[in-house]
């Protein structure tokens, strides 16, 4: 039996998918618990107005739950070893029992790598964080 990219998927974050601006501000929905894979990988994107952004982290995951991740999402890591950017504070007890730090970041770009008639093992999401 061979291997999917699922395989590598040994990281959890939360994602509150971006659904607009409200008079108080940014409007997200609720957070949802995404498996995947998370490098620290610093890399050069274009951001959704066509300018180049420095990704400081990347976050692989099924092409399913990519559609969770559109510009501007809140995507929040907790682990002792997180990737992701921004400065660490302690989560709320409530929602993370961890003691771990939690960082925060939000999605720049997103993109969905399937070759339709090859392996499904192999498709999977592209979330760029800042």
């Amino acid at each position: 039996m061979s291997a999917g990219i699922t395989d590598f998927f040994v990281h959890t974050v939360s994602v509150e998918t971006y659904a607009g601006s409200g008079a108080y501000g940014d409007v997200y929905n609720a957070p949802v618990d995404v498996t995947g894979y998370l490098d620290g990988k610093i890399t050069l994107v274009r951001g959704k107005d066509g300018q180049q952004v420095v990704a400081s982290s990347t976050f692989y995951c099924s092409t399913t739950d990519a559609a969770l991740f559109p510009p501007d999402s809140r995507v929040t890591a907790i682990s002792p070893g997180t990737v992701v950017p921004g400065d660490a504070t302690q989560p709320d007890p409530n929602l993370y029992p961890s003691t771990a730090p939690a960082r925060v970041s939000h999605v720049i770009t997103q993109n969905v790598n399937d070759a339709p008639g090859l392996l499904d093992e192999v498709a999977h999401g592209v979330i760029y964080l800042k």
